[in-house]
């Protein structure tokens, strides 16, 4: 069967990337198990960068307020050893911006430079003067960033619509407003987040377009063309909401507008406010997932109700299982059943404690020979149960040796060892968080 090549996803309508992997080839279909990924422009953000093909980028935010030093720089420093990339900080006032030089330089010293942002929000400009001397990245929050103060009528009445006049002013306040900002980071050489809010809109955002997909582009889109205007592209966008729905709708307009418009700039995904536990991983990763596998997304952020460094597997976990990144061991492993020839649940946690420090391999437990050795067949090592207290291990498809069950994971573990692919654990905080 021809194989055909794909046209780019940065070619494609945000309806086309849905099927952008698929191609036909004389009446055939062909499907990709690799995710073409959105073309997109690089944005440097100190020594990391998001889009233009590098891997997607995982970031999150300490919870300590700023103004505790001490605080901070340890919230940052238990970030990044988790393997956070970059690194978000908020700044509500002058006196928080101040304070992240001293965050920054007692980084410097004590850990490591890391990558920051400062968050800025609700008539935040001079905040956002001060604090862009100190960091890589702004965040700005379009619905937030200039109050707008018209909420009734001339003659006291409620609002309902704003003219274009009166549209077109507050967009001019707006820019007066940003220029000062942008043009401090372009000569600075660093970048800003449009950072637009489902439900955070600006009023006049509200009246004209609904609370709506459509609003939340319109207005990330004000701000680019600002950026643009004063020759500023280091730019990363963000839509995020707390409604999976409403998040996965307002990103694929995005991406079909920026095409119309011939934009590229790279896109930072997340599901905001999505709570705790299970639920708020399931939700993350819907959004987040979704997206990821249409080739949408540089960087992520999974926003949980818990410890910051708890996001961090979950960020990894995501793009591991859409083959984005290689951070940990692949297992592959049965639901187990009544052929199952030993308790697979107690067996793939010891496969896992001795292993998960590994980088890289895909490592298969199955319970028994029916299906092992063909829904294993890409793994690099597999652990199957060959008949009654025995374990059959293999190198991919080729079995190596018969082992009592009681061996079995030292033998697999003499196996890797045998190829070379074996490092010894580390007592590193990093590697066991990344690989939770």
């Amino acid at each position: 069967m021809q194989t055909l090549s794909t046209p780019p996803v940065s070619d494609l309508s945000a309806s086309d990337a849905a099927v952008a992997s698929t191609v036909a080839s004389e009446g055939e279909p062909l499907f990709s198990t690799t995710i073409n990924r959105r073309k997109t422009r690089p944005v440097k953000v100190g020594d990391v960068t998001i889009g233009g093909g590098h891997p997607v980028v995982v970031q999150s935010m300490i919870n300590e307020d700023t103004l505790d030093i001490e605080g901070s720089v340890a919230g940052i420093r238990r970030l990044h050893e988790a393997g956070c990339e970059i690194v978000r900080v908020t700044v509500p006032s002058m006196a928080h911006a101040r304070a992240l030089a001293r965050i920054k330089e007692t980084l410097a010293d004590t850990y490591q430079v890391v990558p920051l942002v400062a968050d800025v929000h609700h008539n935040g400009m001079k905040i956002a003067l001060e604090v862009a001397k100190h960091v890589d990245k702004v965040r700005i929050n379009p619905g937030l960033y200039v109050f707008e103060k018209a909420s009734k009528n001339p003659d006291g009445s409620d609002r309902t619509e704003y003219t274009q006049a009166e549209f077109d002013a507050i967009g001019d306040k707006i820019r007066e407003t940003l220029e000062p900002l942008v043009i401090s980071l372009r000569d600075q050489g660093k970048a800003m987040r449009i950072g637009v809010n489902h439900g955070s809109l600006a009023e006049r955002m509200l009246f004209t377009y609904g609370d709506t997909p459509e609003g939340m582009v319109e207005s990330a889109l004000e701000f680019i063309r600002i950026c643009e205007s004063l020759d500023f592209y280091n730019l990363v966008v963000s839509l995020k909401a707390s409604r999976v729905p409403v998040m996965l709708a307002a990103y694929q307009l995005m991406v079909q507008r920026m095409d119309e418009l011939g934009m590229d700039y790279p896109l930072h995904l997340g599901v905001t406010e999505a709570g705790d536990g299970e639920y708020g991983r399931i939700k993350s990763t819907a959004g987040i997932g979704t997206l990821l596998a249409l080739g949408i997304g540089d960087t992520i952020r999974v926003s949980l109700t818990e410890a910051p460094e708890k996001e961090i597997p979950v960020c990894y976990s995501i793009l591991q299982a859409l083959g984005l990144r290689k951070t940990m061991v692949e297992y592959v492993a049965c639901p187990s059943c009544g052929r199952t020839l030993f308790n697979l649940e107690n067996v793939l946690q010891k496969v896992r404690e001795a292993t998960s420090h590994l980088t890289g391999l895909d490592i298969a437990v199955m319970g028994c020979i029916v299906n092992g050795p063909g829904e294993m067949a890409d793994a690099d090592y597999g652990y199957v149960g060959k008949q009654p207290g025995t374990i059959a291990l293999y190198r991919g498809r080729e079995e190596i040796e018969r082992v009592p069950q009681e061996r079995g994971v030292e033998a697999l573990i003499d196996l890797i060892k045998a190829d070379g692919r074996w490092v010894e654990p580390e007592a590193d905080s990093q590697k066991q968080a990344v690989n939770a």
